[in-house]
């Protein structure tokens, strides 16, 4: 059953507009409106697209024989990136929670299917990422 998310009040909805507006859209400028979780959407939204060829680095180090990340579906590839950044920048915040609360945020984009797909990567990756950088 899908729950219904409210892009102006889920962060992580807000990094992956922002993130796939600028990694497919590479003029557009980003903007980022007053909101309660400013500061971490900009942190989330700049430090992913500045460490873009190290996410790369490390989803070929970790998943090269599961997936093809230039396979996978535009939106997939930012929600597997800015997960990633999160896991590797973003010490204090849970892997159980980073991983909730993108999986609850690609409800907003991607089907049921995904999701479940979605999640057993992000599990994977951060059981990896997160051993090896403790």
């Amino acid at each position: 059953m899908r729950t219904q998310y409210n892009p102006k009040q889920n962060p992580r909805v807000i990094i992956i507009q922002k993130l796939y507006g600028k990694f497919f859209n590479d003029d557009a400028e980003l903007i980022f409106p007053k909101h309660r979780f400013k500061k971490f959407i900009k942190d989330i939204v700049l430090g992913t697209i500045e460490r873009n060829d190290l996410i790369k680095d490390e989803v070929k180090n970790y998943l090269s024989e599961d997936l093809q990340l230039t396979n996978l579906d535009k939106v997939f590839q930012i929600i597997i990136k800015s997960a990633i950044y999160e896991l590797l920048y973003k010490h204090k915040t849970s892997t159980k929670i980073i991983i909730k609360e993108y999986l609850d945020a690609s409800n907003f984009f991607l089907e049921d299917s995904q999701t479940k797909y979605l999640n057993a990567i992000l599990d994977k990756i951060a059981k990896k990422i997160r051993s090896t950088n403790a």
